[in-house]
């Protein structure tokens, strides 16, 4: 153990706020990263992206988790965009307000976006036709490789 891990234990039981939150173990979200549903179609060193499809009162939605080493927080909504060799699919998120959930046992954040869906665009991804998977956010990219 560490000496600043210790000075901080030491803190936090004299009830330094910002110590307790260095030393707090987040069992919660960890337990959530760890049990994602859905299917995983691209990674990269930036990150990697669950899918799964849902349908509600007649509409289709793609449900996405992006685990990434970025804090992803916005309110102007998202860009997910499949590129293929022939074809190009972007998708905008169904909700404005974006924000990831961290977790400080694996150091990584994971976000959760909804996206309005036809039966096309669940064909075209289903089919994996894209090489290339972008989220785009604010000014920032996190850019994915399909996995076939």
């Amino acid at each position: 153990m560490s000496i600043f891990r210790k000075i901080d234990k030491v803190l936090g039981a004299f009830g330094n706020i910002k110590a307790l939150e260095r030393t707090h173990v987040d069992t919660f979200t960890e337990n959530l990263i760890n049990n994602i549903s859905g299917e995983k179609i691209a990674e990269s060193k930036n990150g990697q992206l669950y899918v799964e499809f849902q349908e509600l009162a007649g509409f289709s939605f793609l449900e996405s988790t992006i685990l990434s080493r970025e804090n992803i927080k916005t309110f102007k909504g998202a860009k997910l965009s499949f590129i293929g060799d022939d074809d190009e699919l972007i998708l905008d998120s169904d909700i404005t307000e974006i924000e990831s959930d961290y977790s400080n046992v694996t150091n990584r954040w994971m976000t959760k976006v909804s996206y309005v869906v036809t039966k096309d665009d669940i064909k075209f991804i289903t089919e994996k036709k894209s090489n290339t998977i972008v989220f785009e956010y604010k000014r920032k990219a996190i850019k994915l490789y399909g996995i076939k």
